[in-house]
Protein backbone atom coordinates (compact mmCIF):
# COMPACT_ATOMS: atom_id res chain seq x y z
CA UNK A 1 0.00 0.00 0.00
CA UNK A 2 3.09 2.46 0.95
CA UNK A 3 4.62 1.48 -2.38
CA UNK A 4 1.40 2.14 -4.36
CA UNK A 5 1.05 5.56 -2.81
CA UNK A 6 4.74 5.96 -3.56
CA UNK A 7 4.92 5.71 -7.20
CA UNK A 8 1.34 7.68 -7.54
CA UNK A 9 3.44 10.23 -5.83
CA UNK A 10 6.36 10.37 -8.08
CA UNK A 11 3.95 10.39 -11.13
CA UNK A 12 2.30 13.45 -10.12
CA UNK A 13 5.55 15.24 -9.77
CA UNK A 14 7.12 14.14 -12.83
CA UNK A 15 3.56 15.55 -14.50
CA UNK A 16 3.83 18.10 -12.41
CA UNK A 17 6.84 19.75 -13.81
CA UNK A 18 6.01 18.74 -17.39
CA UNK A 19 3.25 20.96 -17.37
CA UNK A 20 5.83 23.73 -15.97
CA UNK A 21 7.04 24.69 -19.35
CA UNK A 22 3.28 25.30 -20.55
CA UNK A 23 2.16 27.40 -18.03
CA UNK A 24 1.78 28.06 -13.86
CA UNK A 25 2.32 24.81 -11.86
CA UNK A 26 1.15 25.82 -9.00
CA UNK A 27 -2.49 26.43 -10.54
CA UNK A 28 -2.61 23.56 -11.23
CA UNK A 29 -4.88 20.69 -8.79
CA UNK A 30 -3.89 17.34 -8.66
CA UNK A 31 -7.20 14.82 -9.16
CA UNK A 32 -8.15 12.71 -7.00
CA UNK A 33 -8.08 8.90 -7.33
CA UNK A 34 -11.77 9.23 -8.09
CA UNK A 35 -11.18 12.34 -10.43
CA UNK A 36 -8.48 10.08 -11.97
CA UNK A 37 -10.37 7.41 -12.78
CA UNK A 38 -13.52 9.31 -14.21
CA UNK A 39 -10.76 11.13 -16.54
CA UNK A 40 -9.42 7.76 -17.37
CA UNK A 41 -12.89 6.30 -17.85
CA UNK A 42 -13.78 9.44 -20.12
CA UNK A 43 -10.78 9.12 -22.04
CA UNK A 44 -11.85 5.38 -22.82
CA UNK A 45 -15.03 6.60 -23.77
CA UNK A 46 -13.90 9.16 -26.28
CA UNK A 47 -11.43 6.79 -27.85
CA UNK A 48 -13.96 5.00 -28.69
CA UNK A 49 -16.44 6.92 -29.42
CA UNK A 50 -14.05 7.97 -31.85
CA UNK A 51 -13.20 5.05 -32.85
CA UNK A 52 -16.47 4.26 -34.05
CA UNK A 53 -16.80 7.75 -35.46
CA UNK A 54 -14.23 6.81 -37.94
CA UNK A 55 -15.68 3.47 -38.42
CA UNK A 56 -18.94 5.27 -39.22
CA UNK A 57 -17.35 7.62 -41.44
CA UNK A 58 -15.32 5.27 -43.86
CA UNK A 59 -18.52 3.17 -44.05
CA UNK A 60 -20.39 6.15 -45.12
CA UNK A 61 -17.60 7.03 -47.76
CA UNK A 62 -18.08 3.63 -49.26
CA UNK A 63 -21.10 3.57 -49.23
CA UNK A 64 -20.97 7.04 -50.97
CA UNK A 65 -18.50 5.65 -53.42
CA UNK A 66 -20.70 2.56 -54.15
CA UNK A 67 -23.83 4.40 -54.66
CA UNK A 68 -24.57 6.73 -57.73
CA UNK A 69 -25.58 10.62 -56.59
CA UNK A 70 -29.06 11.00 -57.46
CA UNK A 71 -29.19 14.16 -60.46
CA UNK A 72 -30.90 16.84 -58.73
CA UNK A 73 -34.26 17.61 -59.78
CA UNK A 74 -34.61 20.29 -62.90
CA UNK A 75 -36.71 20.92 -65.69
CA UNK A 76 -34.19 20.26 -68.72
CA UNK A 77 -34.53 22.94 -71.06
CA UNK A 78 -35.47 21.95 -74.19
CA UNK A 79 -33.44 20.95 -77.70
CA UNK A 80 -33.41 23.21 -80.49
CA UNK A 81 -34.28 21.37 -83.42
CA UNK A 82 -31.61 22.15 -86.16
CA UNK A 83 -32.86 23.92 -89.44
CA UNK A 84 -32.15 21.76 -92.34
CA UNK A 85 -29.53 22.94 -94.58
CA UNK A 86 -31.51 24.78 -97.74
CA UNK A 87 -31.13 22.47 -101.47
CA UNK A 88 -28.95 24.79 -103.56
CA UNK A 89 -31.57 26.41 -106.03
CA UNK A 90 -30.96 25.10 -109.30
CA UNK A 91 -30.76 27.44 -112.31
CA UNK A 92 -33.58 28.11 -114.46
CA UNK A 93 -33.50 30.19 -117.62
CA UNK A 94 -35.72 33.14 -118.19
CA UNK A 95 -37.27 31.36 -121.00
CA UNK A 96 -36.14 28.57 -123.55
CA UNK A 97 -33.37 30.32 -125.89
CA UNK A 98 -33.12 26.84 -127.44
CA UNK A 99 -32.50 27.27 -131.26
CA UNK A 100 -35.99 26.10 -132.92
CA UNK A 101 -34.76 25.41 -137.06
CA UNK A 102 -37.98 22.96 -138.47
CA UNK A 103 -36.44 21.70 -142.00
CA UNK A 104 -38.85 21.86 -144.80
CA UNK A 105 -38.85 18.95 -146.87
CA UNK A 106 -39.97 17.88 -150.64
CA UNK A 107 -41.24 14.24 -149.05
CA UNK A 108 -42.59 13.40 -152.27
CA UNK A 109 -45.97 11.48 -150.24
CA UNK A 110 -48.20 14.05 -152.34
CA UNK A 111 -46.93 15.52 -155.47
CA UNK A 112 -48.56 17.81 -158.75
CA UNK A 113 -46.82 18.89 -162.04
CA UNK A 114 -45.66 18.18 -165.02
CA UNK A 115 -42.03 17.76 -167.43
CA UNK A 116 -40.51 20.54 -165.91
CA UNK A 117 -42.09 21.52 -162.76
CA UNK A 118 -43.38 19.85 -159.60
CA UNK A 119 -45.61 20.66 -156.47
CA UNK A 120 -44.72 18.91 -153.34
CA UNK A 121 -47.54 19.14 -151.37
CA UNK A 122 -46.80 16.64 -149.01
CA UNK A 123 -46.82 19.16 -146.09
CA UNK A 124 -49.95 21.50 -146.34
CA UNK A 125 -50.77 20.67 -142.71
CA UNK A 126 -47.80 22.68 -141.52
CA UNK A 127 -48.52 25.50 -144.13
CA UNK A 128 -46.05 25.54 -146.84
CA UNK A 129 -45.31 23.70 -150.31
CA UNK A 130 -42.15 23.06 -152.34
CA UNK A 131 -41.00 23.51 -155.72
CA UNK A 132 -38.79 23.43 -158.35
CA UNK A 133 -38.46 24.05 -161.97
CA UNK A 134 -36.45 21.68 -164.74
CA UNK A 135 -37.13 24.04 -167.94
CA UNK A 136 -35.19 25.81 -169.66
CA UNK A 137 -36.91 28.98 -169.53
CA UNK A 138 -34.25 31.59 -167.97
CA UNK A 139 -37.50 33.49 -166.07
CA UNK A 140 -39.82 31.33 -163.85
CA UNK A 141 -42.89 32.73 -161.85
CA UNK A 142 -44.38 31.27 -159.26
CA UNK A 143 -48.02 32.54 -158.18
CA UNK A 144 -49.90 31.61 -154.92
CA UNK A 145 -53.09 32.68 -154.73
CA UNK A 146 -55.21 32.15 -151.30
CA UNK A 147 -58.03 33.29 -149.86
CA UNK A 148 -59.20 36.87 -149.22
CA UNK A 149 -57.78 37.88 -152.37
CA UNK A 150 -54.42 36.55 -151.13
CA UNK A 151 -50.96 36.92 -154.02
CA UNK A 152 -47.49 36.43 -153.55
CA UNK A 153 -45.62 35.73 -156.48
CA UNK A 154 -42.02 34.76 -156.15
CA UNK A 155 -39.01 34.21 -158.94
CA UNK A 156 -38.43 30.03 -159.44
CA UNK A 157 -35.12 29.43 -161.41
CA UNK A 158 -33.95 26.24 -160.01
CA UNK A 159 -34.08 22.85 -160.21
CA UNK A 160 -33.44 22.23 -156.42
CA UNK A 161 -36.94 22.44 -154.06
CA UNK A 162 -37.51 25.68 -152.42
CA UNK A 163 -40.17 26.10 -149.62
CA UNK A 164 -43.57 28.99 -150.29
CA UNK A 165 -45.12 29.32 -147.13
CA UNK A 166 -49.19 29.48 -147.48
CA UNK A 167 -49.65 33.06 -145.06
CA UNK A 168 -52.99 32.87 -145.70
CA UNK A 169 -54.18 30.21 -143.54
CA UNK A 170 -56.68 27.46 -144.09
CA UNK A 171 -58.41 27.63 -147.87
CA UNK A 172 -57.93 27.23 -151.33
CA UNK A 173 -55.31 28.25 -152.67
CA UNK A 174 -54.50 28.05 -156.65
CA UNK A 175 -50.48 27.41 -157.13
CA UNK A 176 -49.54 28.84 -161.03
CA UNK A 177 -46.40 28.43 -162.57
CA UNK A 178 -45.38 30.82 -165.45
CA UNK A 179 -42.25 30.68 -168.19
CA UNK A 180 -41.87 34.15 -169.60
CA UNK A 181 -42.43 34.67 -173.13
CA UNK A 182 -40.58 37.92 -174.26
CA UNK A 183 -40.60 41.25 -172.12
CA UNK A 184 -42.84 41.30 -168.98
CA UNK A 185 -45.17 38.52 -170.93
CA UNK A 186 -45.55 35.06 -168.97
CA UNK A 187 -47.41 32.15 -169.87
CA UNK A 188 -48.99 29.48 -168.12
CA UNK A 189 -46.80 26.57 -167.74
CA UNK A 190 -48.69 24.82 -164.88
CA UNK A 191 -51.58 25.35 -162.44
CA UNK A 192 -53.04 23.23 -159.44
CA UNK A 193 -55.77 24.07 -156.91
CA UNK A 194 -54.95 22.79 -153.27
CA UNK A 195 -57.03 23.04 -150.05
CA UNK A 196 -55.09 23.72 -146.81
CA UNK A 197 -56.09 22.80 -143.75
CA UNK A 198 -53.03 23.94 -140.99
CA UNK A 199 -52.78 22.44 -137.78
CA UNK A 200 -50.75 25.15 -136.17
CA UNK A 201 -52.05 28.98 -137.69
CA UNK A 202 -48.30 29.86 -136.27
CA UNK A 203 -46.53 27.30 -138.63
CA UNK A 204 -45.77 29.46 -141.74
CA UNK A 205 -44.49 31.93 -139.64
CA UNK A 206 -42.07 29.79 -137.84
CA UNK A 207 -40.43 27.60 -140.96
CA UNK A 208 -37.80 28.73 -143.07
CA UNK A 209 -38.94 30.32 -146.46
CA UNK A 210 -38.19 31.53 -149.54
CA UNK A 211 -37.55 35.10 -148.79
CA UNK A 212 -36.59 33.94 -144.89
CA UNK A 213 -33.84 31.12 -145.57
CA UNK A 214 -31.75 29.75 -143.06
CA UNK A 215 -30.86 26.55 -141.22
CA UNK A 216 -29.58 25.31 -137.67
CA UNK A 217 -26.15 25.93 -139.91
CA UNK A 218 -26.91 29.70 -140.00
CA UNK A 219 -24.68 32.29 -138.11
CA UNK A 220 -27.75 34.38 -137.21
CA UNK A 221 -29.42 31.15 -135.51
CA UNK A 222 -26.91 31.49 -132.39
CA UNK A 223 -26.21 34.85 -132.47
CA UNK A 224 -30.09 35.06 -131.74
CA UNK A 225 -29.70 32.19 -128.90
CA UNK A 226 -26.59 34.27 -127.53
CA UNK A 227 -28.57 37.59 -127.15
CA UNK A 228 -31.83 35.75 -125.76
CA UNK A 229 -30.11 34.29 -123.22
CA UNK A 230 -31.01 36.92 -120.77
CA UNK A 231 -34.25 38.10 -121.70
CA UNK A 232 -37.37 37.56 -119.81
CA UNK A 233 -40.36 37.65 -122.15
CA UNK A 234 -40.33 37.11 -126.16
CA UNK A 235 -40.72 40.99 -125.75
CA UNK A 236 -37.40 41.03 -124.29
CA UNK A 237 -36.19 38.95 -127.05
CA UNK A 238 -37.81 41.16 -129.73
CA UNK A 239 -35.62 44.10 -128.14
CA UNK A 240 -32.37 42.69 -127.91
CA UNK A 241 -32.72 41.38 -131.27
CA UNK A 242 -33.84 44.70 -132.65
CA UNK A 243 -30.87 46.81 -130.69
CA UNK A 244 -28.37 44.78 -132.11
CA UNK A 245 -29.14 45.28 -135.76
CA UNK A 246 -29.71 48.81 -135.83
CA UNK A 247 -26.68 49.25 -133.74
CA UNK A 248 -24.32 46.79 -136.03
CA UNK A 249 -26.05 46.94 -139.81
CA UNK A 250 -25.86 50.50 -141.40
CA UNK A 251 -28.18 50.98 -144.44
CA UNK A 252 -26.86 50.38 -147.92
CA UNK A 253 -27.87 53.27 -149.85
CA UNK A 254 -25.92 51.88 -152.94
CA UNK A 255 -27.67 49.13 -153.38
CA UNK A 256 -30.93 50.60 -152.20
CA UNK A 257 -30.62 52.79 -155.38
CA UNK A 258 -29.98 50.02 -157.71
CA UNK A 259 -33.34 48.24 -156.68
CA UNK A 260 -34.52 51.94 -157.19
CA UNK A 261 -33.25 52.18 -160.62
CA UNK A 262 -33.82 48.77 -161.80
CA UNK A 263 -30.37 47.47 -162.17
CA UNK A 264 -31.03 44.86 -159.32
CA UNK A 265 -34.60 43.27 -160.12
CA UNK A 266 -33.97 40.37 -158.48
CA UNK A 267 -33.28 40.32 -155.01
CA UNK A 268 -32.91 38.02 -152.22
CA UNK A 269 -31.65 38.90 -148.57
CA UNK A 270 -28.51 37.12 -147.88
CA UNK A 271 -29.02 36.77 -143.90
CA UNK A 272 -25.33 35.68 -142.58
CA UNK A 273 -24.29 38.30 -145.38
CA UNK A 274 -25.66 40.76 -144.10
CA UNK A 275 -24.13 40.04 -140.61
CA UNK A 276 -20.98 39.81 -142.39
CA UNK A 277 -21.04 42.70 -143.96
CA UNK A 278 -22.48 44.84 -141.72
CA UNK A 279 -24.69 46.92 -144.34
CA UNK A 280 -27.72 46.27 -145.96
CA UNK A 281 -31.39 47.53 -147.33
CA UNK A 282 -34.92 47.42 -145.31
CA UNK A 283 -35.72 43.58 -146.86
CA UNK A 284 -32.08 42.47 -145.37
CA UNK A 285 -33.15 43.59 -142.04
CA UNK A 286 -36.42 42.44 -142.20
CA UNK A 287 -35.35 39.07 -143.36
CA UNK A 288 -32.16 39.35 -140.68
CA UNK A 289 -34.95 39.77 -137.55
CA UNK A 290 -37.58 37.70 -139.11
CA UNK A 291 -34.47 34.67 -138.98
CA UNK A 292 -34.17 35.61 -135.78
CA UNK A 293 -37.31 35.82 -133.99
CA UNK A 294 -38.24 32.83 -135.34
CA UNK A 295 -35.58 30.37 -134.30
CA UNK A 296 -36.06 31.78 -131.00
CA UNK A 297 -39.72 30.25 -131.56
CA UNK A 298 -41.35 33.96 -132.15
CA UNK A 299 -43.80 33.46 -134.70
CA UNK A 300 -42.81 36.64 -137.18
CA UNK A 301 -44.15 38.00 -140.42
CA UNK A 302 -42.10 39.60 -142.94
CA UNK A 303 -44.29 42.00 -144.73
CA UNK A 304 -43.68 44.36 -147.62
CA UNK A 305 -45.40 46.92 -149.04
CA UNK A 306 -45.89 51.14 -148.97
CA UNK A 307 -44.79 53.35 -146.25
CA UNK A 308 -46.76 56.44 -147.74
CA UNK A 309 -45.03 56.06 -151.08
CA UNK A 310 -41.97 54.09 -150.78
CA UNK A 311 -41.64 50.72 -151.39
CA UNK A 312 -40.42 48.64 -148.12
CA UNK A 313 -40.29 45.61 -145.07
CA UNK A 314 -40.92 45.43 -142.24
CA UNK A 315 -42.05 42.70 -139.77
CA UNK A 316 -44.54 41.96 -136.81
CA UNK A 317 -44.33 39.36 -134.23
CA UNK A 318 -46.85 37.34 -132.16
CA UNK A 319 -46.30 37.95 -128.73
CA UNK A 320 -48.38 34.97 -126.20
CA UNK A 321 -51.16 37.06 -124.13
CA UNK A 322 -51.17 40.21 -126.48
CA UNK A 323 -51.66 38.96 -130.31
CA UNK A 324 -50.44 40.21 -133.08
CA UNK A 325 -48.44 43.56 -132.81
CA UNK A 326 -48.74 44.43 -136.18
CA UNK A 327 -45.55 46.68 -137.74
CA UNK A 328 -43.75 45.91 -134.08
CA UNK A 329 -40.30 47.24 -136.41
CA UNK A 330 -40.89 49.69 -139.18
CA UNK A 331 -38.27 51.42 -141.58
CA UNK A 332 -39.58 54.82 -143.01
CA UNK A 333 -37.50 55.21 -146.07
CA UNK A 334 -34.68 56.93 -143.50
CA UNK A 335 -34.91 55.61 -139.49
CA UNK A 336 -35.98 52.37 -138.21
CA UNK A 337 -37.95 52.70 -135.32
CA UNK A 338 -39.06 49.85 -132.54
CA UNK A 339 -42.87 49.88 -130.86
CA UNK A 340 -42.01 50.62 -127.05
CA UNK A 341 -42.67 46.81 -125.76
CA UNK A 342 -44.18 48.26 -122.89
CA UNK A 343 -46.02 50.20 -124.94
CA UNK A 344 -47.31 47.09 -127.22
CA UNK A 345 -48.17 44.96 -124.04
CA UNK A 346 -50.61 47.76 -122.38
CA UNK A 347 -52.62 49.33 -125.57
CA UNK A 348 -55.66 49.09 -127.49
CA UNK A 349 -55.86 48.21 -130.93
CA UNK A 350 -56.47 51.39 -131.47
CA UNK A 351 -53.92 52.93 -130.03
CA UNK A 352 -51.49 49.94 -132.15
CA UNK A 353 -53.14 51.24 -135.40
CA UNK A 354 -52.34 54.78 -134.35
CA UNK A 355 -48.49 53.73 -134.15
CA UNK A 356 -48.26 52.36 -137.39
CA UNK A 357 -50.21 54.88 -139.35
CA UNK A 358 -53.45 53.85 -141.16
CA UNK A 359 -53.81 52.25 -144.54
CA UNK A 360 -52.56 55.03 -146.40
CA UNK A 361 -49.27 55.48 -144.64
CA UNK A 362 -48.42 51.44 -144.29
CA UNK A 363 -50.18 49.09 -146.24
CA UNK A 364 -49.03 45.74 -146.70
CA UNK A 365 -48.67 44.04 -150.10
CA UNK A 366 -46.98 40.56 -149.31
CA UNK A 367 -46.84 38.97 -146.37
CA UNK A 368 -43.78 35.86 -146.27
Amino acid sequence: MKKKFIKKLISYSICSLLLTGCGDATSLSVPSADQTSRSESNMTEALQAGSESDSQSSSRETASQAAPTAAPTQTPKPTATPKPTPEPTPFVPLRDNTPYCPVPEASGTVTYGNDVTTIDASHLDQGYIMANYTGTSPKVKLQIVGPSSYKCTYDLNTAEFQAFPLTAGDGSYTITVCENIQNNEYSICYEVELDASIADPFSPYLYPSYYVSYSADTYAVDLAAELCETAASDLDCVSLVYNYIIENISYDYDKASQITSGSLSVYIADIDGTLSSGKGICLDYAALMTCMLRSQKIPTRLEVGYASTAYHAWISTYIEDIGWVNGIVQFDGAHWSLMDPTFAASSSEEELKEFIGDGSNYSVKYIY
